[in-house]
């Protein structure tokens, strides 16, 4: 490693707002933190689950009517009645208006 472009490598103190401190180490001496694995809400298991419209609520009913076991539906198979054709119309076009040539249609001129 080339010497001088690294940063010190140190000691450091990290403190967090609800008071936990611990040392480890860091290229900064002091560390502060918002919080922390002892006072987040998703690690100390006090996590509430915001929900809207019981999405958890039914979602723990549907669990418990199956009892954990994976419930696989089965496809309804909708029969229809044939489609009958239709009654041998005959359909007819009339013939397209042709515009008159211009200079820009001309082939021999390329223009």
């Amino acid at each position: 490693m080339k010497e001088g472009i690294h940063p010190k490598y140190q000691d450091c103190s990290v403190s967090c707002a609800c008071g936990y401190a611990f040392k480890t180490r860091s290229t900064k001496p002091v560390i502060k933190l918002e919080i922390c694995s002892n006072c987040h809400p998703f690690f100390t298991g006090k996590q509430k689950l915001i929900d809207t419209a019981g999405r958890v609520e039914k979602f723990q009913r549907r669990f418990a009517k199956t009892e954990g076991k994976t419930v696989v539906k089965t496809k309804v198979v909708k029969t229809t009645a044939p489609k009958k054709k239709a009654a041998g119309k005959i359909l007819t076009t009339t013939p397209k208006k042709t515009r008159p040539a211009s200079k820009k249609d001309n082939p021999a001129t390329g223009k």
